[in-house]
């Protein structure tokens, strides 16, 4: 019984011997799972015209920790480098943006009020320029940095290849990533067209971990004018500030 006893000691110091060495192994970031997150972005920045639709679920949580989850779509339609429009419909809120490579204009359809600003040259210039004085993000502007300087790859902590997955029918392959304050989950078609299809955020700096997601559905080839990136204003609309239309969205409900 002696000899039983020590026998298991042992084996239970070397499971926790052994659970110690896992812990602290520096993660792992496989080269080869990181070619293909570059590979998808020289893709992204080959492409001239594409139009994409967007299927977002949010999590908002409560202060009591409780978890909402809201749903929405992202209708993209954009001519590199200077034509955008994007409709935005989800459960707090519908916007339209249309960028010429003049000007952009926000239009919330619901309340039927509309900004405009003047506008650098490029969807790429205007997305920073957004951000930096109007603390606005463009839904989706990520698929217009992908395999640019703008993204910053070096706060990647870990990458590793899933393994193969079927997203609405395409064949993808899925990859995890890990940074400082969030994990994500990216499923890129496979074959000569790699494409994001679905994308899932974790935010790990708040205990109830909410998530966002998004799958993709593209068109390579859509059929369009150049008015498509044009706005013009329907009788009756009301023209605002652009920094009055980021803050008072609560005259129909609707939020950031």
């Amino acid at each position: 019984m002696r000899k039983v006893r020590q026998l298991l000691v042992a084996l239970m110091a070397s499971c926790v011997m052994a659970a110690s060495v896992a812990q602290t192994e520096e993660p792992e970031i496989d080269p080869a799972t990181m070619e293909a997150l570059d590979k998808m972005g020289v893709y992204l920045r080959s492409l001239q015209a594409f139009r994409v639709l967007v299927t977002t679920t949010n999590d908002t949580v409560l202060e009591d920790g409780q978890k909402l989850q809201y749903e929405g779509t992202v209708d993209v339609l954009a001519k590199i480098p200077d034509g955008l429009r994007i409709h935005t419909l989800n459960d707090r809120h519908e916007r339209l943006y249309f960028f010429d490579g003049k000007t952009f204009t926000l239009w919330g359809q619901r309340v039927d009020y509309y900004a405009t600003v003047d506008a650098p040259p490029t969807i790429r210039e205007l997305g920073d320029a957004l951000e930096d004085n109007y603390g606005l993000m463009l839904p989706a502007i990520d698929l217009f940095r992908w395999g640019t300087d703008d993204v910053d790859t070096s706060a990647i902590i870990s990458a590793m290849d899933v393994g193969s997955a079927i997203i609405d029918g395409t064949t993808c392959e899925h990859y995890a990533f890990r940074q400082k304050d969030i994990d994500w989950q990216l499923w890129v078609q496979k074959g000569d067209y790699p494409l994001p299809r679905k994308l899932v955020i974790t935010t790990k700096t708040d205990d109830a971990r909410p998530q966002y997601s998004a799958t993709y559905k593209w068109d390579l080839a859509p059929s369009f004018n150049d008015a498509a990136f044009e706005f013009r204003p329907p009788n009756g609309a009301l023209r605002v500030l652009l920094e009055d239309s980021l803050s008072d969205d609560n005259a129909d409900g609707e939020e950031d």
